[in-house]
């Protein structure tokens, strides 16, 4: 290979003898397949994964099977298996790192969300992760519980309970041995950045010398304004802009290799190692941004692919994203010229490797994801409060539902209590809600009740732990804004719209302080009126000001209440699931109110037909953030 000064690599046997049967590597260059044989340069191993979840036994069944070249199928998922891949892939490897870009917790697996994602972060230090870049959901909590409990270990209030559990050694959480980054996630006062952008890693040259190795991490953008993640203290910079700005910067201190780690994605073909017709915001940033980086590992879309791309010199760099939850584990192999540091770019190569269960699951990561899963369901069954008479979904003919009262009636508490002590994602005074609205069938979106409360007669009305956190949410925090009199009639007005000829009712549940009365018989956008609608026993007031209690969903515009978007001041809350078991707690005896908080005036004429049948229980495993625009103020919300 001439450009290289050095022999020609496509020898017979080739250099990937230890490549497992399932993976094959995307090259840089056909020399590239011998890469392993130029032992005059370094090599750097670099082993990733991205959007795990905290599913740690399994993926959901959809994410169970992938698809791999020639349409062969491999079951996968489970950190157990991961950890033994991960084991053999760095065996003889002086020079390797297992980094991750981002939404490793926040997620939807019971045994890690009930408990404060603890159980992820153990698997995790237990896997040696050595760095991660921070994704949107790293945030759904606020940049305090990500840097103090979750990165650091420090217990907040409630200690035993909503967070710091003992973990499979007995001891109590510890926090997590790897760091989180970030490049573009800024406060908005200060504009520094949550966290440190980069981080610079060494590896083993010849004769002790020492290389650096350079990694710049994004989040995606509109996390700060997404629903699950909203933060009016955060702001965020351009990935493109941020990224060739820090990679000029590591560049300028004398890091010669550099990586991209970003939490935002793109989707390219069928086959999970291969790529064909790209698309999507990260294969547009991989086509522009700085040819002074070697390697862009993608995550968020939950996609998987693995392909060269040209960068805007016309030079090779991997271009890759591995799936979601514990599904692939991918593999980058770089060649550094031992006196440069650079990159040998046309020696690159990178496969998706199967987390197939064809291998003996590490013993260690089994113990820790069984303990987990024990510890939830026994911690499950713990009662947590008491129900008199089941509470349903099923609608009256206004629109009103047991369940749906249940649930406005805990928003309007949940906008009344105190921030979370670890919250630093708020700017604008917690001022208590005075009502609280209730999405029960959108039009579109999910609903924040997912299955009905049903009395259990052999149980007594005994409330368990995992019945509650069944119920209600998926990941959403109530959040209080300050609207007027007028948005909250047009809201209640939003709730008819015409579909094509078919009038559809797409109805809120109302908190127990608000009754109200629409015509059934009026034109669509003239069916409340003001007076009508009664809050703490007094007429609506256009004119005057009001402290509304709902979703960020909700309230961001999502699930077509667009009236809502025009809020200022809003504070998020504690999250949905989280929220509800401590409301059901706080009660402790469940006692369905009567009916009648909304009545119609000519019933018998058409109040519309309902949007679409009520959602099924919908189980937390897809990434759910909205992409919405806002047309509030002073921080109401944006695209995500």
């Amino acid at each position: 290979m001439g450009s290289l000064g050095r022999r020609g690599f496509m020898t017979a046997a080739g250099s990937f003898a230890t490549m497992t049967a399932t993976g094959t590597p995307g090259l840089a260059t056909a020399d590239a397949a011998d890469a392993a044989t130029a032992t005059e340069y370094v090599d750097v191993q670099l082993l990733s994964i991205t959007d795990l979840h905290g599913y740690l036994q399994a993926p959901p069944t959809s994410d169970q099977v992938i698809t791999g070249a020639g349409g062969k199928k491999f079951t996968v998922g489970g950190v157990p298996y991961l950890a033994a891949h991960l084991e053999a892939l760095r065996a003889g490897h002086t020079n390797s790192f297992f980094f991750a870009q981002g939404d490793l917790f926040s997620g939807w697996s019971f045994a890690a969300a009930s408990l404060a994602d603890e159980p992820t972060i153990e698997a995790l230090n237990a896997m040696g992760l050595d760095f991660s870049t921070a994704g949107n959901h790293e945030f759904d909590r606020t940049p305090g519980f990500l840097i103090d409990h979750m990165e650091n270990g420090h217990p907040y209030a409630g200690e035993g309970w909503t967070n710091s559990f003992p973990d499979s050694t007995g001891g109590h959480f510890p926090g997590a041995d790897f760091r989180y980054y970030s490049a573009n996630m800024l406060w908005g006062s200060s504009g520094k950045t949550v966290l440190a952008p980069v981080n610079v890693e060494w590896v083993h040259g010849p004769r002790g010398q020492r290389l650096p190795i350079g990694f710049i991490h994004l989040t995606v953008t509109g996390t700060e304004s997404a629903t699950t993640s909203f933060q009016t203290a955060l702001r965020m910079l351009n990935e493109v802009e941020t990224a060739n700005r820090c990679a000029a910067l590591l560049k300028s201190q004398g890091v010669n290799a550099i990586v991209l780690s970003m939490h935002d994605g793109a989707v390219a073909g069928s086959d999970f190692n291969s790529g064909s017709a790209p698309s999507g915001p990260a294969y547009d940033l991989a086509l522009a941004v700085s040819s002074d980086i070697d390697a862009i590992v993608t995550g968020h879309w939950h996609c998987a692919f693995n392909m060269m791309l040209p960068d805007p010199s016309g030079q090779p760099r991997p271009f890759v994203e591995a799936g979601c939850h514990a599904q692939i584990l991918n593999e980058i192999n770089l060649r550094l010229d031992p006196t440069t540091g650079k990159v040998v770019r046309a020696l690159t190569t990178s496969t998706n490797h199967p987390n197939t269960h064809d291998v003996t699951p590490d013993p260690d990561l089994k113990e820790i994801a069984d303990y987990w899963s024990g510890y939830a369901t026994r911690r499950g069954a713990t009662r947590i409060g008491r129900q008199t008479a089941s509470f349903t979904r099923s609608l009256n003919s206004t629109g009103e539902s047991t369940m749906g009262n249940l649930v406005a009636d805990w928003a309007l508490w949940a906008g009344g209590q105190a921030l979370d002590p670890f919250d630093t994602g708020n700017i604008w005074p917690n001022v208590p809600a005075d009502l609280a609205v209730i999405a029960i069938a959108p039009r579109i979106g999910p609903c924040v009740i997912n299955d009905d409360l049903l009395f259990d007669a052999a149980g007594q009305g005994a409330v368990a732990y995992t019945k509650a956190f069944n119920a209600v949410g998926y990941g959403d925090p109530i959040v209080t804004a300050t609207v007027t009199g007028q948005c909250v009639h047009d809201a209640l007005e939003q709730q008819w719209k015409m579909n094509g000829s078919v009038l559809t009712y797409a109805p809120f549940a109302v908190s127990h302080n608000v009754r109200y009365t629409f015509d059934a018989s009026g034109p669509v956008g003239n069916r409340v009126a003001p007076a009508d609608v009664l809050i703490g026993g007094r007429p609506l007031d256009p004119h005057a000001t009001y402290r509304l209690a709902t979703t960020a969903y909700t309230l961001l515009g999502a699930d077509d209440y667009p009236a809502l978007l025009h809020h200022t001041q809003p504070v998020r809350h504690t999250r949905d699931f989280e929220s509800f078991v401590a409301y059901v707690q706080s009660l402790s005896v469940l006692t369905p109110a009567p009916l009648g908080r909304v009545t119609a005036r000519a019933a018998a004429t058409s109040r519309g037909d309902l949007a679409r049948p009520l959602p099924l229980p919908t189980p937390r495993d897809a990434d759910r953030t909205p992409r919405v625009a806002s047309a509030g103020t002073d921080g109401g919300g944006g695209r995500c």
